[in-house]
């Protein structure tokens, strides 16, 4: 996500290109340190911290993005490159988000026995014990919440698993909200080259 952010023009970026992935890589190294000393509590803070940075500078670089459109100062090729990097960006976030948030996070999720709880219904939730489709013990990981953060930026909303939670419904608002600008503004400049 901090690469995303040095590929984009400066003039999209909150500060100079390298300060993102700077605080990234500053707050990796004591969430990582964190992580391995066990103290997952002082980890999930650092990893909230992150994706909050993270997620201020997609909201920062979008709004430049929209601001930017009538002046016209982007060419459209830039323009193109840049949304879907912040298209890119917004599935990653939410994702990381999602995958933070759901059910106390991975360390909370990775204690319990099995993925009873939590602010989505995977499919694999509601498979019978016996079945072949989701092992007996089995609990999201990243990917699961990858496939939820894309379905949603490409659909708008939840594809297969149904949301639970109200906070879950608002930040999927959010994502489906941040991804509809995007694709807004790639037809609307699409359009208007027409």
């Amino acid at each position: 996500m901090a690469a995303i952010h040095f590929a984009l023009p400066e003039h999209l970026t909150l500060g100079p290109s390298w300060f993102v992935p700077l605080v990234v890589i500053i707050l990796v190294i004591p969430a990582v340190c964190s992580n391995r000393a066990g103290k997952f509590n002082l980890n999930a803070t650092f990893g909230i911290i992150m994706l909050s940075v993270i997620t201020i500078a997609e909201v920062w670089s979008l709004a430049l993005l929209i601001r930017g459109l009538p002046h016209k100062n982007a060419q459209p090729l830039e323009l193109a490159r840049s949304a879907a990097l912040l298209w890119v960006g917004n599935v990653l976030v939410f994702a990381s988000w999602y995958w933070r948030l759901d059910a106390g996070g991975p360390h909370a999720r990775d204690l319990r026995k099995a993925h009873s709880e939590g602010a989505f219904l995977f499919p694999q939730m509601t498979v019978p014990a016996e079945s072949d489709w989701a092992a007996p013990n089995w609990k999201p990981g990243f990917v699961d919440y990858l496939f939820l953060a894309f379905s949603t930026s490409v659909a708008f909303s939840p594809t297969d698993t149904p949301v639970l939670s109200r906070w879950a419904k608002m930040v999927m608002m959010v994502q489906a909200s941040a991804s509809l600008s995007i694709v807004a503004i790639l037809a609307a400049r699409a359009i208007s080259l027409l």
